[in-house]
């Protein structure tokens, strides 16, 4: 975690082949102009050297920041970072109000998404917060392999939850759906600020028809109504790349948010040509 001069972010050191990295920001970097008093493009001088040299120390050969507005990411791109098309999170997104009465909310939802949520509830589905990661990745395998797209790495998933599990600002949840004992749905909660981000989410096909991820978002989002957060944020959309997941998040009646996207800057040029040949090739 970096936090100085009013410049706050997570960083995350993902492994490539032959022992190369990349750092990665989700989230980030945030920035509070009001508290950089040494000026802001010392300030964010200063976090690039700090992003650098922990590059050089991790063998990493490039770093990728996804800020979430866009005065930062012209600061970044004032330092060299790069607009990437290898995003990690979708850059469009939808947020609920959490502000709004439960009774308001289910109002703005699409009638299937409500009469979905009645259904997993009939069939006794029970939603709880849980530190089981080997349960959530067996869902992830078979999730992947049903829509046919390429998850993270168990680690990557792992550095997630561990990582953030003792940060006082931002903090990682697992929440699981059981059917008779039986993990059947899981998703991954960032908490940050006053927003609650959905980060990854699986399920298991062979109960569909226990609706059972309409329970499990909508038990989160008691949850966060319960802690005081204001937003629920369902975190990329795309109804070109993923129509089925877009249309299941847009059931639930939230304003859609366009974010900046992806930059890179690149700390090794040979070993990041390298890198993106082999995802072209591979």
């Amino acid at each position: 975690m970096y936090e100085r001069g009013g410049v706050k972010a997570g960083i995350i050191k993902l492994p490539l082949p032959f022992k190369k990295s990349y750092l990665y920001l989700p989230h980030g970097p945030a920035m509070d102009f009001n508290r950089m008093t040494g000026g802001i493009d010392n300030e964010v001088r200063n976090f690039v050297h700090y992003l650098k040299d922990l590059a050089k120390k991790e063998k990493a050969i490039f770093i990728k920041a996804e800020p979430l507005n866009d005065s930062v990411a012209q600061f970044l791109a004032k330092n060299k970072f790069k607009k990437s098309k290898k995003e990690i999170q979708p850059h469009k997104t939808i947020i609920l109000d959490l502000l709004k009465s439960e009774e308001e909310i289910l109002a703005a939802m699409h009638h299937k998404t409500r009469y979905n949520i009645k259904v997993a509830e009939k069939y006794n589905v029970l939603v709880q917060p849980s530190f089981d990661l080997d349960i959530f990745w067996k869902l992830m395998k078979k999730t992947a392999k049903r829509d046919k797209f390429s998850s993270h790495s168990k680690e990557y998933y792992e550095k997630l939850l561990n990582f953030f599990s003792d940060s006082s600002e931002i903090k990682t949840r697992l929440f699981l759906a059981y059917h008779q004992d039986q993990p059947v749905a899981g998703l991954i909660l960032l908490l940050y600020g006053e927003t609650g981000y959905y980060l990854h989410g699986a399920s298991d096909y062979d109960h569909r028809s226990l609706m059972a991820p309409y329970l499990l978002h909508w038990s989160v989002i008691n949850f966060l109504k319960k802690e005081n957060f204001n937003n629920y944020d369902l975190w990329g959309i795309d109804a070109c790349r993923w129509p089925g997941v877009s249309r299941f998040k847009l059931g639930w009646g939230g304003r859609t948010r366009e974010y900046p996207g992806t930059f890179d800057l690149t700390t090794s040029w040979w070993w990041h040509q390298a890198y993106k040949i082999s995802k072209k090739l591979f």
